[in-house]
C-alpha cells in the first residue's frame, strides 16, 4: 500500500513525523529554520526536501512545489511555537512573535488547501486569550480562551470544520505523562474520531497498566547517547538526599528553605522541585533544561540528569536517530518534540480522515468546533499527604491511606 504525502511545518527533530510516518504517511518537504533542527533534520534524512528560513518567508505554492505532490496535498501538520502560551512563560500570546506563528500556521493551510490538517500545541493554548493588553481585560478579547476561539474562526472562514482533542501521552501508550492539545480540521464537514484511552492506572478503567520509565530506560537500556548536562555540584548534593520517586518534599525543613530560598513559599505542589525520577511510574513531561533545580529530572539510580539518549529514549525517537548542535540545542530538540508515539496515534486519526473523504463522504456535521477532553490530567503517585512526604512507592489509586504506607521518606 502506497504512502500518503503530508508536508510538515514547524518540524523539529522530527517527533511528530515520525510518528505519521509509522501510521502510513510519507513526510514529503520540512520547515524548519532552527539551526540545529535542520540539520538534525539533514543528518537523518538527507534526500527529504527541508526549508530552513522562516515560515513566514514560505508560500504554499513553495511548498507544494517541493513537495512534489501532484494532486491536492492530503495532509499539512505541525506545532507552531508553543512558549508564547505555555503556563511556564509569560504567556504573551499574539503579542510574541512565536505565538504569530499559529495564524501564519492558518495561511499556510488556506494557500496550500490540504484536505485534512493537524496542528499541536500545549495546553496553555485553551485558555489563552486573544489580547493581553491591560485594556483588553473585560472585554471579549480579554477572555480566556478567546484566542482559540478566534482560530476556530479563522479557519472556517478558509472552508475547515475543526475539532480539538486534549489528550495524555501516557493514555497511549508512551512512557511519559505529556499533555498535549490537537486541531484536527478537513474541509469536508466530517468530525474527526479520537480513539479513546487504551492504557490507565485507575482500576476501575480495566485498561493496561501505563508504561514506565523502566520499560523506557531500565534493565539493559543501552544508552545511544550518553551526553549529560548535569546538575550543578550545589544542586547534586541536594539531590543526593532524594530517593528513587522523591521530591523536595522529601529533605528535611530546614534543608527544603535552604536549598528552594522564596520558591519554598510558594503555594502549589511544586512537584517537580528536586526530583527524582522513579522506574515504577512514567515519566513526567520530558523538559528541554532537565538539570534545572525547579524542572529537575535526575535519573532514579544515579545522581546526574538524564542524558540525550534517555531524553530521546523516552518519547520514543528511533534508536539510530542523531541529534545535531550543542548539548544543550539536542535536549531542546527533544524536548519540544511530539512523542512519536502520539503522532503516530493522530496520525491514524487523520488517515481514518482521508479514507471516509475518499469514499466520498461530507457534510457529516453543521455543530461549530469542539474541545474534546480525553482524560488529559492523569495522576500517578502521592508526594505528599495528611502531612507525610512519600518517594515512588505510594500510588495515587492505590487504595491505602497515608498511615497504612511504607516509612515516610522524610523521617530522619
Amino acid at each position: 500500500m502506497s504512502k500518503i504525502p503530508f508536508i510538515s511545518l514547524f518540524s523539529g527533530a522530527m517527533g511528530l513525523d515520525l510518528g505519521l510516518e509509522k501510521a502510513g504517511f510519507e513526510t514529503r518537504v520540512c520547515v524548519e529554520n532552527d539551526v540545529d533542527a535542520g540539520k538534525t533534520i539533514r543528518t537523518n534524512r538527507p534526500n527529504l526536501p527541508h526549508i530552513g528560513h522562516s515560515i513566514v518567508d514560505v508560500s504554499g505554492e513553495t511548498l507544494i512545489e517541493r513537495s512534489g505532490i501532484t494532486t491536492n496535498v492530503p495532509l499539512v501538520v505541525g506545532g507552531p511555537p508553543c512558549q508564547a502560551f505555555s503556563v511556564f512563560g509569560k504567556r504573551q500570546g499574539l503579542s510574541d512573535t512565536r505565538g504569530q506563528m499559529l495564524l501564519e500556521y492558518v495561511r499556510v493551510v488556506d494557500e496550500v488547501n490540504p484536505e485534512v490538517f493537524v496542528m499541536e500545541n500545549v495546553r496553555g493554548l485553551l485558555s489563552m486569550s486573544l489580547s493581553t493588553n491591560k485594556e483588553a481585560a473585560g472585554t471579549p478579547e480579554g477572555e480566556k480562551g478567546s484566542l482559540l476561539k478566534y482560530v476556530f474562526e479563522q479557519f472556517a472562514e478558509i472552508g475547515y470544520r475543526v475539532d480539538c482533542f486534549v489528550v495524555n501521552a501516557a493514555n497511549y501508550g508512551a512512557p511519559q505523562i505529556r499533555e498535549r492539545v490537537f486541531l484536527i480540521g478537513n474541509r469536508r464537514g466530517l468530525k474527526a474520531d479520537f480513539p479513546a484511552p487504551r492504557y490507565s492506572n485507575r482500576p476501575e478503567d480495566g485498561l493496561p497498566e501505563f508504561m514506565t520509565l523502566g520499560d523506557a530506560i531500565g534493565g539493559d537500556f543501552h544508552d545511544p547517547a550518553p551526553e549529560v548536562m548535569n546538575f550543578s555540584e550545589r544542586k547534586l548534593r541536594y539531590l543526593e538526599m532524594v530517593p528513587e520517586g522523591g521530591n523536595w518534599r522529601s529533605m528535611p525543613e530546614e534543608i527544603q528553605m535552604e536549598s528552594m530560598g522564596k520558591s519554598w513559599h510558594l503555594k502549589g505542589g511544586r512537584s517537580a522541585y528536586w526530583r527524582r525520577l522513579s522506574f515504577a511510574y512514567p515519566s513526567p513531561t520530558v523538559v528541554t533544561m532537565p538539570n534545572h533545580a525547579g524542572t529537575s529530572m535526575c535519573h532514579p539510580k544515579e545522581t546526574r540528569a538524564i542524558s540525550v539518549g534517555e531524553a530521546a529514549a523516552i518519547q520514543e525517537f528511533p534508536k539510530d536517530w542523531i541529534f545535531e548542535g550543542p548539548i544543550q540545542s539536542k535536549y531542546k530538540q527533544i524536548g519540544n518534540a511530539v512523542p512519536v508515539r502520539l503522532g503516530e496515534v493522530v496520525g491514524g486519526v487523520a488517515k481514518t480522515l482521508l479514507e471516509r473523504i475518499a469514499r466520498g463522504e461530507e457534510h457529516e456535521t453543521d455543530k461549530p468546533s469542539e474541545i474534546i477532553h480525553l482524560r488529559p490530567h492523569v495522576r500517578t503517585r502521592v508526594f505528599w499527604k495528611k502531612g507525610q512526604a512519600f518517594a515512588g512507592d505510594h500510588g495515587y489509586y492505590d487504595g491505602r491511606d497515608a498511615s497504612e504506607a511504607p516509612s515516610p521518606v522524610n523521617a530522619f
